[in-house]
């Protein structure tokens, strides 16, 4: 799916100002309403917008500590421990990787003791070898959409040769 400029000032305007009603994106933007709801429309089809749900900050929930657990496991049974994870409320995302590991978490807890009960619930799964985890020290560059957005945009602007 192709992402031109007006979609990519469309997405900024979004990532920056998500509470705006799509009436007022339009006049921000300079173009018709009608215009705007048939890009957010495609863009929803075509899986670019994936939500508009606020994002949340665990810390702000209680869970202030962050840690990246990669989880080995026994071939075979990637899917079933996959699977598992979604149990565990604390993990907020997982991933299957290459590297050290095959499946990578990203946990949140109350604090090392809650990190450490969580991650004994982990290798308690049948199918899990062993885990690795790193704990956070500081966020440095938060989660961030709109520097890509403004890199595709500008892509897009690109004559093609």
């Amino acid at each position: 799916m192709a992402v031109d400029a007006l979609d990519s000032r469309i997405l900024r305007l979004l990532l920056e100002q998500p509470r705006t009603s799509v009436r007022e994106c339009a006049r921000l933007l300079g173009i018709a309403r009608g215009t705007l709801q048939a890009r957010l429309d495609r863009l929803e089809r075509d899986g670019v917008i994936t939500g508009t749900g606020p994002r949340l900050s665990p810390a702000a929930l209680g869970h202030p500590v962050l840690a990246f657990v990669h989880i080995e496991v026994t071939q075979g049974r990637l899917d079933t421990v996959a699977d598992t994870l979604g149990e565990v409320p604390e993990i907020i995302e997982a991933f299957s990787i290459t590297g050290g590991g095959d499946l990578m978490a990203r946990v949140v807890a109350r604090d090392a003791a809650h990190l450490e009960d969580v991650i004994q619930r982990l290798v308690r799964f049948p199918g899990v070898v062993r885990t690795r985890t790193e704990m956070v020290l500081r966020e440095r560059v938060p989660y961030r959409m709109v520097p890509l957005v403004e890199a595709v945009g500008r892509a897009a602007e690109r004559p093609v040769v």
